[in-house]
């Protein structure tokens, strides 16, 4: 068996897409326990999310980070809001060269005559999901003092070159799998 076949083997190849939510949490374990069993050690996804919810965004990103198998992410369209955090579970990221990137700070919407304890509770939760989401960006990116302070008050776009500046990629490359895998849909 040469080299190539040998890695194939080891490798998989798989598309993710949707709102981060329960369903892609559950969707995500169910395929990294088939990975696991299949013995694959390298899982290159390719992720198209508009963001979701954070709670699901964080365990995504703490459950890749600490799963037997090293994964590299790719970004072909958008990967925006708490998706950014999903993404940056992975070892390895790349972009395409027309991609892009959004981060934000968490928001929520009262119901209509919300009474001051339950708005007070919203906002202490977005205030936690805020420090748990900027504490893992600041482990992976470094943003300019002018990004940070688009980031604190509005949606911080990042085109592929942007995002190679910050590290949010390590390489602007397109999600190529070798001819004749198959790819998986996640």
């Amino acid at each position: 068996m040469n080299d190539n076949t040998e890695n194939r083997e080891t490798e998989g190849w798989f598309t993710l897409s949707g709102d981060v939510n329960s369903d892609m949490v559950h969707r995500m374990f169910e395929s990294i326990a088939h990975m696991t069993e299949d013995e694959i050690e390298v899982a290159h996804i390719l992720i198209q999310s508009n963001g979701g919810y954070v709670s699901d965004g964080l365990c995504l990103y703490n459950y890749m980070a600490n799963a037997p198998i090293e994964f590299v992410m790719y970004n072909a369209g958008a990967v925006a809001s708490i998706a950014c955090t999903v993404f940056l579970g992975g070892q390895r990221r790349y972009c395409s060269q027309t991609a892009r990137f959004m981060v934000h700070r968490s928001h929520a919407t009262a119901s209509p005559g919300s009474r001051p304890e339950a708005l007070s509770i919203i906002v202490e939760g977005l205030r936690a999901d805020d420090a748990r989401t900027e504490a893992i960006l600041r482990q992976h990116i470094e943003l300019t003092p002018e990004q940070w302070t688009i980031h604190q008050h509005a949606d911080l776009h990042l085109n592929s070159q942007d995002a190679l500046a910050a590290g949010m990629v390590h390489e602007i490359r397109d999600f190529a799998p070798p001819k004749g895998i198959r790819v998986h849909n996640i």
